[in-house]
């Protein structure tokens, strides 16, 4: 998978970005209701940008809740990360394309990255040393959220489970899943918009 491959599903039009670049800045602030915007409106890009290159890659496409979904959630667990004097879709589509790459490890699939893409790797290495960070800071937030929620949140984003898994594991639909995980991100983003206000 290329960079290209990420950023060539980005908007055109440079208003949105922008738009959207404010509303980062805005949540970043501690306004909820522009946070929510936010992932709201990113969301359906994501779910298409992740659907062509599972698709490309010749990957399960059922997999893409599961990228949009952990990509959201890497979006809020990592957002103090991003410099708001810095456009925002270069870090959405790097953290995304973190979210594919583990989709397709986890189907097994060998990620080949050309070796004119070594700085990338090397951004990728940086950024695995910060999911350690990230999975403590899962862990703390998963323990505001309630039953299945947390039991969703602990099996996807934690122990690394596909939502198929998480289902067989947590005696769940795969649809289940999914929302419970929609729900637990739901709650983290009202919980964290409270907090800060």
């Amino acid at each position: 998978m290329t960079e290209t491959a990420m950023t060539e599903t980005a908007p055109t039009e440079t208003a949105t970005t922008e738009e959207w670049a404010a509303l980062m800045r805005a949540a970043l602030k501690g306004e909820g209701t522009a946070y929510r915007r936010l992932l709201t409106a990113l969301a359906p890009v994501l779910r298409v940008a992740a659907r062509r290159i599972l698709d490309r890659a010749g990957a399960d496409a059922q997999n893409v809740e599961d990228v949009v979904q952990e990509t959201l959630l890497a979006i809020h667990l990592k957002r103090q990360t991003w410099d708001p004097a810095q456009p925002l879709m270069p870090w959405v589509w790097a953290i995304a394309r973190h979210k594919v790459l583990d989709a397709l490890r986890r189907q097994g699939r060998r990620v080949h990255v050309p070796i004119d893409e070594l700085n990338a790797v090397l951004a990728d290495t940086a950024a695995k040393a910060d999911d350690a960070h990230t999975g403590h800071d899962v862990a703390r937030l998963a323990e505001s959220l309630s039953g299945r929620e947390r039991a969703v949140v602990e099996a996807v984003c934690l122990a690394g489970a596909s939502t198929t898994e998480a289902g067989l594991r947590l005696a769940m639909s795969e649809g289940a899943v999914r929302e419970a995980l929609h729900r637990a991100l739901k709650h983290l983003a009202a919980a964290d918009g409270g907090a800060q206000s």
